[in-house]
């Protein structure tokens, strides 16, 4: 696809993937141009360092250069002024998924992480292991991973290790991203409502993830979480192996300050993460890389030195004896188990969960009860105003009050609080010494993570 292209244009360029592949095809000499609505670290930053020039919304002078080839992003829809002049133009154009497929990923091993939570961590946690083994893949992980200097990375190698999203394409291509990626060696890491804006209920994600299966090659290798109930169903095929993991599994799992150990067919394990579902991830990355040839004391060697990813469970610093994390938790569910994981982390310290209903599920009620028990391990619960509210329909929206209601009903102290500086000056004022404050959202939420951080220190 790329063949005597000289200029590629992203359109929505500061979305993690969209970022990572924009900065490998400028390694590759082609000139890299963007655009975003949202443009925030650690994707600006991560752009500006690469010298990728990148304009603040979307405008029609910015394809004036006429590029090449125009890449659409998911969150593009019809109406933005330069997918419309792109349309008008005829510029050549195509989806990121279709980039991959065509330009980066056929002819290799492709090893696709799917799943509704954990697919980052599990992404760059096995692309570690294959890099710590001298394997040198090609990745793309949405996310920023502390062992590589950016989220996707091209090379000779036979092996291509993917996140795999269940979210449309395009405006112009519905189908979920994961069907465009050839799954060789496909991880399906668990499975629930999620992305309420597309899906209607749960029957229609698993019927986009069946889809995604039956592209698994004869050759291929199927693994599952034997222990999701929203998996079983998917299982019942024979035209490719299927491997199940699960912690029925595993022997001696123990939580500490310093990670998880656990063992599995015999063989010890650690890794520097916390909780449950890091477990689970880390189990499947095990299976995969088994399959592929790799040793157990490979596997351990890499997962000792794994440095995590920006924005999940991240620690961006201490105040006046305050810690203030950042996770990109939005989900019920990677809520629960994000504040259950700090709670094994940090014993006997109060935790805060600062919360950005943003999501385009979040902000309808469609996880109402959900969040509150999601909440459950919380001492202090702080809702921001829930994003964009007018765009949901009155009858969809999520109650914020009855939400505050049913937290402290849990036996949590419960604020909602209207913009960031609000939430600031609350956090400021009752957090003490040792407190854990943990900023739960998708998007940059104002900044809040500094301005917390100086105005305690203040």
């Amino acid at each position: 696809m790329l063949s005597n292209i000289q200029s590629v244009h992203f359109i929505g360029i500061c979305g993690t993937a969209m970022a990572s592949v924009a900065a490998a095809l400028k390694e590759r000499g082609v000139r890299v141009t963007g655009s975003d609505a949202n443009v925030y670290p650690p994707m600006s930053t991560f752009l500006a360092e690469r010298g990728i020039e990148v304009q603040e919304d979307y405008r029609e002078e910015n394809l004036s250069d006429a590029p090449e080839l125009v890449v659409i992003g998911n969150a593009i829809s019809r109406g933005n002024p330069e997918a419309e002049a792109v349309l008008e133009l005829k510029l050549r154009y195509c989806s990121l998924p279709e980039l991959l497929k065509e330009t980066f990923i056929r002819g290799k091993c492709s090893i696709v992480i799917a799943g509704t939570h954990g697919k980052t961590t599990t992404t760059a946690l096995l692309a570690w292991v294959f890099e710590h083994s001298g394997l040198n893949p090609s990745y793309l992980i949405g996310g920023i991973p502390n062992n590589f200097s950016q989220g996707a990375r091209f090379t000779d190698s036979e092996w291509f290790i993917i996140e795999g999203d269940e979210y449309d394409t395009a405006f112009f291509d519905k189908r979920s991203k994961f069907v465009h990626y050839l799954p060789e060696v496909a991880v399906l890491n668990n499975l629930e409502f999620d992305h309420a804006d597309i899906f209607e209920n749960l029957a229609q994600i698993q019927t986009s993830f069946r889809r995604f299966i039956n592209l698994i090659p004869r050759n291929g290798l199927l693994i599952a979480n034997g222990d999701d109930a929203n998996i079983a169903p998917l299982l019942e095929i024979d035209h490719c192996p299927i491997q199940r993991f699960g912690l029925t599994n595993v022997a001696g799992l123990q939580f500490s300050e310093e990670g998880s150990s656990f063992s599995i067919d015999g063989a010890e394990f650690s890794l520097p993460l916390f909780g449950e579902l890091n477990v689970r991830n880390a189990l499947a990355v095990i299976a995969v890389s088994r399959h592929c040839g790799l040793t157990d004391s490979q596997i351990q060697s890499a997962f000792a030195s794994f440095k995590g990813i920006k924005r999940r469970m991240e620690v961006r610093g201490e105040a006046r004896g305050v810690t203030v994390i950042d996770d990109f938790a939005h989900h019920p569910t990677a809520i629960r188990e994000t504040l259950k994981a700090l709670k094994g982390r940090f014993p006997n310290r109060r935790i805060w969960a600062v919360f950005e209903p943003r999501s385009n599920s979040t902000r309808r009620s469609v996880f109402q009860d959900d969040l509150a028990a999601a909440f459950s391990d919380a001492d202090y619960v702080v809702i921001a105003q829930v994003a964009r509210l007018e765009q949901i329909p009155e009858a969809e929206r999520l109650d914020v009050e009855r939400l505050m209601a049913d937290v402290q009903s849990h036996g949590a102290k419960a604020a909602y609080l209207p913009n960031v500086d609000a939430i600031i000056n609350h956090v400021t004022a009752h957090a003490s010494e040792s407190d854990v404050v943990c900023v739960l959202s998708n998007g940059s939420f104002g900044g809040i993570h500094e301005k917390l951080l100086a105005n305690l220190r203040a």
